[in-house]
């Protein structure tokens, strides 16, 4: 009998507890989700124009993009442009703090950028930038 209950405890004490490490594995896993950052596109490429004064803007918080062929788009969509004002509304309520960048193709019309900065105006956004590429 005696045996038997030290055999017992020798087969309890070789088991591995896994628990504390798959603790430690969904903490990590928190902390990096938590912490990492998103990048936003606006969707589409664009030709931007070349400006000599351009200066860098880390963070942007609504980016937008105009098309050569005057096709908005934001977050990847192609926005009627009816629509824009209502989808800047609801990214200002998502991020009151949030401001503008428009990427805008050399070849679109001053129109839509005159009309998008219009919306945003409209929507409350007060910082409004036009994206351009540094001139040597």
């Amino acid at each position: 009998m005696r045996k038997s209950i030290i055999a017992s405890a020798e087969e309890e004490e070789t088991e591995i507890n896994l628990t504390p490490m798959l603790d430690v594995v969904f903490i990590m896993l928190i902390f990096f989700i938590v912490t990492a950052s998103f990048v936003k596109e606006a969707g589409i490429d664009v030709q931007r124009p070349e400006a000599p004064e351009a200066i860098a803007k880390p963070k942007a918080n609504i980016l937008l993009a105009i098309s050569s062929q005057n096709r908005i788009w934001i977050d990847g969509k192609n926005i009627d442009q009816r629509a824009v004002k209502a989808n800047f509304e609801r990214l200002l309520a998502e991020n009151p703090e949030g401001s503008l960048v428009m990427q805008v193709d050399k070849d679109a019309y001053s129109e839509t950028v005159v009309l998008v900065a219009d919306a945003a105006r409209q929507a409350g956004i007060t910082r409004i930038s036009i994206s351009a590429d540094k001139g040597d």
